[in-house]
């Protein structure tokens, strides 16, 4: 709520505002969301609720549920703003779980702001997680151009060795195909992984990652289309990503930084795995240039839109 949040949110609805295709529910604090409609321009009619989530929904309206007041400090992280992010989180989550909404699209959050609130999770992807008891989940990465999946989340380069075992590498890649098939409507997609090393491990000379973890868990794959793993760098210099419906890659920085080079204010995460539906805009919070009213909102509108494209496919293979 620190951040541009509230902002992109706003500027997201002025433009996916229409009764006729969708119904729009805001959970956030009340002080906060009011004080950035009063600041901005929006073209749409609201009403602000203090229940959990109306019994009816008028589609003529955006229904902002009020989560709470909170101190509003823009342009830093605090424990209120943590607080308030891991409420109106919950809710949002309550309400879609008990299928009174179709998905959640979640504006950014500081994780600073959750570890200063006591809130002892990396993102949002993992309290998700949580919430659903979801064992087998994926941070996916969504585009026209790119999908790709990452094995480990948020962690330090130090711990992603001990943590790249076949075990793993084989829930991603069966979590990564389910998620192609009956979210994104593949019928017989491929699969690119890459190595963790430099050179992919060269034969185990610059690591024993590929021989030992990768290699096997790629061979042990059965009924999927799978092949690596794949020297990072050839593998991106060479385009070779455009011969895959998607990539798993080891850690976090090895696929997003081409990722976002690619994609930059226009991509997507998706938390695949979970029984619900989420999406996020893949960019943070934007301390540096919140309140200022120049944030881009293209990265929310996409995940709108990629949401509503799961929604979709979802129903049709019921």
């Amino acid at each position: 709520m620190n951040g541009i949040g509230p902002e992109i949110c706003i500027k997201t609805i002025n433009q996916i505002y229409n009764p006729a295709e969708r119904k729009i529910v805001l959970f956030c604090p009340s002080n906060v969301i009011e004080g950035e409609l009063l600041g901005s321009t929006h073209s749409f009619s609201y009403q602000i609720i203090k229940e959990k989530f109306p019994k009816s929904l008028d589609p003529s309206y955006v229904t902002i549920i009020n989560t709470g007041n909170y101190k509003q400090h823009v342009g830093k992280a605090t424990n209120f703003s943590g607080k308030a992010a891991f409420v109106s989180l919950k809710a949002a989550y309550d309400a879609v779980s008990s299928k009174l909404a179709d998905a959640i699209i979640t504006a950014p959050i500081s994780k600073t702001a959750f570890k200063l609130a006591g809130i002892n999770y990396p993102g949002q992807t993992e309290i998700l997680a949580k919430f659903s008891k979801s064992k087998n989940y994926l941070m996916v990465f969504l585009s026209n151009k790119f999908i790709c999946g990452l094995t480990t989340i948020h962690e330090p380069i130090k711990s992603i060795s001990k943590l790249i075992t076949k075990q793993r590498i084989v829930s991603s890649i069966k979590t990564l195909n389910e998620t192609l098939v009956k979210d994104l409507g593949k019928s017989s997609p491929k699969i690119a992984v890459l190595g963790l090393n430099p050179h992919a491990g060269e034969n185990g000379n610059i690591g024993k990652e590929e021989l030992l973890s990768i290699g096997p868990a790629i061979r042990s794959i059965k009924n999927i289309s799978v092949e690596g793993p794949f020297v990072p760098d050839a593998f991106f210099g060479n385009h070779q990503h455009e011969d895959y419906d998607a990539v798993l890659g080891m850690y976090h920085d090895q696929v997003l930084i081409p990722f976002k080079m690619m994609n930059f204010n226009s991509g997507v995460n998706y938390t695949a795995g979970l029984p619900i539906i989420r999406t996020s805009p893949d960019h943070g919070t934007g301390f540096d240039i919140a309140g200022r009213g120049i944030a881009n909102p293209q990265s929310m509108l996409e995940a709108v839109k990629w949401a509503e494209k799961i929604i979709t496919n979802r129903r049709q293979k019921k």
